[in-house]
């Protein structure tokens, strides 16, 4: 549809499933043009419905991020599952990630299944990561995506390969997704990338940068707060300060020594990877002051989860 056509104009949001580190995260922030989804190599980073807009003059796509569904061991675990299921039964358009570089496993079928449930509802087979296996492997993936909808009495809207870091079918993937949105003016202003508070983006990506490089028991063992957010009083106008001060949670005292890293080089280093994005989202110098804490097991108690926003 060229910009220039009479065809009405859409508005309505999509979602992303798929099992954890499926690829989703990425394929949002390729369809958005800006890193809006925190992305790390660790399964189950992403814990909040991040939105992504996608404005084009026909349509506005609204994008949802969820966390992956998995099988719960804790209270957080039956959240993140609880806000997947109510993300689904909100949106217009569900898009399924499966990635290329691995075989449709339990947990994709699992995913599948429960789709299936879901009545009068556009869900498409999104082929992630297509970048990393070679044809005869991407065709092989493909059928297997086929057969898994039938065997589990899904109709999917489409089967699509994409590669998000290679930006292939990108543009093609978004046209599909519109054509299943409602007619509607644009529901967030134009030039918003995402309607997330800045404090939750720069809580995310201080907690990507602490992901990054960590033994695999942390992931979900970390939680970030924003505490404060403040302009320098004294810095003049052309050369303004903004103070951020934030609090990293972990479960454990030996956790807290992970992170902090022998003489404080591994929470130095993850103040610098994070300042330079930070300041590029507000657009102005930060000082950034982190503290790391313990709130032991706060993942199985309700109170303390409910302080760190879940």
């Amino acid at each position: 549809m060229s910009a220039g056509s009479t065809a009405q104009h859409r508005s309505g949001f999509a979602c992303f499933v798929g099992r954890p580190n499926a690829g989703k995260s990425t394929l949002t922030n390729a369809l958005v043009g800006g890193k809006i989804a925190i992305t790390s190599s660790k399964p189950q980073t992403t814990r909040h419905a991040i939105r992504g807009l996608v404005n084009r003059d026909d349509a506005q796509l609204i994008l949802i991020d969820t966390p992956g569904l998995h099988k719960p061991h804790t209270l957080l675990g039956e959240r993140l599952n609880a806000l997947v299921r109510s993300t689904w039964s909100e949106v217009d358009t569900i898009g399924m990630c499966l990635p290329a570089n691995e075989s449709v496993g339990e947990g994709d079928k699992f995913l599948i299944k429960e789709l299936a449930q879901i009545r009068r509802k556009p869900v498409f087979a999104i082929a992630t990561k297509t970048d990393l296996v070679k044809p005869d492997r991407l065709r092989d993936h493909l059928l297997a995506i086929q057969q898994a909808g039938a065997d589990a009495g899904l109709q999917w809207q489409e089967i699509i390969p994409v590669s998000a870091v290679a930006d292939e079918q990108i543009d093609l993937l978004a046209d599909l997704l519109i054509g299943t949105l409602p007619p509607g003016p644009a529901l967030y202003p134009e030039g918003q990338l995402t309607d997330e508070p800045e404090e939750t983006l720069i809580a995310e990506i201080i907690r990507e940068s602490a992901l990054e490089g960590v033994r695999d028991e942390l992931p979900h063992s970390i939680a970030v707060m924003v505490e404060e957010m403040v302009p320098r009083a004294d810095r003049p106008d052309d050369k303004p300060l903004i103070d951020v001060r934030v609090s990293v949670y972990v479960e454990r005292d030996s956790q807290k020594g992970i992170i902090i890293g022998k003489q404080g080089t591994r929470l130095r280093q993850i103040g610098s990877d994070s300042r330079s994005q930070i300041e590029k989202l507000l657009g102005t110098p930060v000082f950034l002051d982190l503290h790391v804490k313990v709130a032991k097991e706060w993942q199985r108690d309700p109170k303390q989860l409910r302080k760190l926003g879940f």
